[in-house]
């Protein structure tokens, strides 16, 4: 019996426990205000500028044909047949006119002044209320 005592008594007993418990809690440290300013400027653009004027001469042909004669160019012209249908005993195209369109293309600089605008954040750091909550 002496034996089953002494095994007993070498057995050790958990009475405590330390186990770690960890909250959070948010605290205000600081706060900031942005703000935008727009400011102006005035910038000077200087840019070519392409210009294409159109010339329409009217040209009387006032001659018959027996079709109708089709748009076409001849260098820099475009040529544009105008019919007439002119009741006859029979009845006969008539080519009465042609329209001459000429381009004339030229370049110019131009000056202008124009408003460019920039926006801009300011960022202000304002110190926290104490015992503020978040």
């Amino acid at each position: 019996m002496a034996r089953a005592a002494k095994e007993q008594a070498s057995e050790p007993i958990l009475v405590v426990e330390e186990r770690p418990v960890v909250s959070k809690r948010r605290r205000v440290t600081g706060a900031v205000r942005v703000r935008t300013e727009v400011r102006e400027g005035t910038e000077v653009v200087d840019q070519p500028v392409s210009v294409e004027e159109v010339e329409v001469e009217r040209v009387a042909i006032d001659r018959w044909v027996d079709r109708l004669a089709e748009v076409r160019e001849e260098g820099e012209v475009t040529i544009i047949p105008v019919h007439a249908e002119v009741l006859v005993v029979e009845k006969r195209l008539k080519l009465v006119e042609e329209i001459h369109v000429r381009r004339r293309r030229s370049e110019e600089r131009r000056r202008a002044e124009i408003v460019l605008r920039s926006e801009e954040a300011l960022v202000e750091r304002l110190a926290a209320a104490e015992g503020e909550p978040d």
